[in-house]
C-alpha cells in the first residue's frame, strides 16, 4: 500500500534565548498541529495518532509531549499520541513510522513531526553511562563533537574545508529566505517580549548572513585544542516543532485531501558507535536498495548537518555531487532543534522538490551511537 504525504509544515526557528524563549515547549508543540489541521480542514476524529520526536523528554518536555500539545490546542480526546527518542534522527524516525502504519494498512490519517526547545529544556547527552555494561563493552563512546573531529581526520578536512561548508550553508539558507523557499511550509508564532510588546516571528533567527572563511577562522574549537570543529561550523542550538500528514489512498478520498507525495522506502541503521555520525551512508544506501532506484536518480538530498564533516563525508563516499545537498543551506546556518530536525528536513525537501519540478528527493540524519535514518520520496506531478 501506498503512503502519501499531504502537507508538512514548521515553525521558524528560534535562537536559543531568542523570541520563543517565554513559550512553553507543549505549546510550540501545538502550533504545527493546529496549522496543519486548518490547512488541510481534516476532520480530526478520523485522525489514528500522532508521533512525534523528542530527544530532552524531561521537565517541560516529559509525559507524551505529543499528547499533551493534542489536548492543548482543542483535538478531540480520542486523538491519540505518542512521542519517541531517538536522537537527532527522532523527527524523521516519527515520519517513517508514520508512513510504515500507513503502507501496513492499519492507520489512514497518521501526523508526525517533532518538536525540541533547547532554550528551556537544555539538552544534557552523556554517553559515559557509568558502570554499566555498556560503558564496559565500549569503553571508547566519545561525545559526538569529538566524533565530528574523528571524521575531519579520517577524511584529511582542515579547518579551512569545514569553514567553507560552514560559509556555504549560511549563503545558501539567506539566499532561501531572500527567494521565499520556505515560505509554503513556515507557520508565524505571535508572541509577546520581554517589553511586552505584541511581535510575529516569521524567520529562523539562529542565522547570520554575510559569514565568511575569514570570520568563521576567529572562532576557536571545541573539543580539541588543535581541531577543527567550532560554534561556526556545528549545527545551531534552537527551539522549533514541525509536523507532517500521511494518509493511505482511503484517507485521501475520504478527507477530500491532495497528496504532495509518495513515501518510497524508509531506512534506519546502526554503525561504528564510535565515530558514530557516518550513519547517513548505509542509511541512505538501503534507503536506495527498498525504492529500487540509484543514487544518481535522486535530484535533491537534505543531510542533516549536525556537523560540516558529516555531509562532506556522505557526499566524499557516495560521490553525490555537492549541488544536490541542502541547496537551501541547514543546521549550521538555521538550527538544529533535535526532535523536529527530521521533519523538517522532509518538509523542505518537498518544497523544493516542487519549487524546481523534480521528482526524487532523500532525507537523512546522522544519530548518537551510530545509527542513521533515510526516507526517499517521490513529488507527485
Amino acid at each position: 500500500m501506498t503512503s502519501y504525504i499531504i502537507d508538512a509544515v514548521r515553525t521558524p526557528r528560534g535562537k536559543r534565548k531568542g523570541s520563543l524563549s517565554n513559550l512553553h515547549p507543549v505549546d510550540l508543540a501545538s502550533i504545527p498541529l493546529t496549522a496543519i489541521s486548518k490547512r488541510n480542514e481534516l476532520n480530526k476524529e478520523r485522525i489514528d495518532d500522532v508521533i512525534f520526536g523528542c530527544v530532552s523528554e524531561r521537565d517541560e518536555q516529559d509525559n507524551v509531549i505529543t499528547k499533551k500539545a493534542l489536548m492543548a490546542s482543542g483535538f478531540p480526546e480520542s486523538v491519540p499520541g505518542v512521542v519517541l527518542n531517538r536522537f537527532c534522527g527522532s523527527g524523521l524516525s516519527a515520519c517513517n513510522w508514520a508512513a510504515q502504519s500507513v503502507m501496513s494498512g492499519m492507520q489512514d490519517l497518521v501526523i508526525a513531526g517533532g518538536v525540541e526547545h533547547m532554550t528551556r529544556v537544555p539538552m544534557e547527552i552523556d554517553f559515559y553511562n557509568g558502570e554499566s555494561q555498556l560503558n564496559k563493552a565500549y569503553p571508547k563512546l566519545v561525545m559526538q563533537g569529538e566524533s565530528a573531529e574523528m571524521i575531519a581526520e579520517r577524511y584529511s578536512y582542515d579547518r579551512n574545508k569545514v569553514d567553507a561548508y560552514a560559509e556555504r550553508s549560511q549563503n545558501l539558507a539567506a539566499k532561501a529566505w531572500e527567494q521565499g523557499a520556505f515560505q509554503k511550509s513556515i507557520v508565524p508564532i505571535a508572541f509577546n517580549n520581554t517589553q511586552g510588546e505584541s511581535i510575529t516571528l516569521e524567520k529562523d533567527e539562529h542565522m547570520r548572513p554575510g559569514t565568511t572563511v575569514e570570520t568563521l577562522s576567529a572562532l576557536k574549537p571545541v573539543f580539541r585544542q588543535n581541531g577543527v570543529i567550532t560554534a561556526g561550523n556545528s549545527s545551531g542550538i534552537v527551539d522549533g516543532s514541525a509536523a507532517v500528514l500521511f494518509a493511505s489512498e482511503q484517507g485521501v478520498k475520504q478527507n477530500n485531501l491532495k497528496p504532495r507525495a509518495r513515501v518510497l522506502s524508509t531506512a534506519i541503521v546502526s554503525s561504528d558507535p564510535v565515530i558514530m555520525l557516518l550513519g547517513p551512508i548505509p542509511a541512505i544506501q538501503k534507503a536506495l536498495g527498498k525504492a529500487q532506484l540509484k543514487l544518481e536518480q535522486i535530484d535533491l538530498f537534505e543531510i542533516n548537518e549536525a556537523f560540516a564533516p558529516v555531509p562532506l563525508a556522505v557526499s566524499e563516499e557516495l560521490n553525490i555531487p555537492m549541488e544536490k545537498i541542502n541547496v537551501n543551506g541547514g543546521a549550521i546556518a538555521m538550527g538544529h532543534p533535535l526532535g523536529a530536525t527530521g521533519a523538517m528536513l522532509l518538509g523542505t525537501a518537498l518544497d523544493e522538490l516542487e519549487n524546481r519540478n523534480q521528482q526524487y528527493a532523500c532525507v537523512s540524519l546522522c544519530i548518537g551511537m551510530g545509527m542513521g535514518v533515510a526516507m526517499i520520496i517521490e513529488r507527485i506531478k
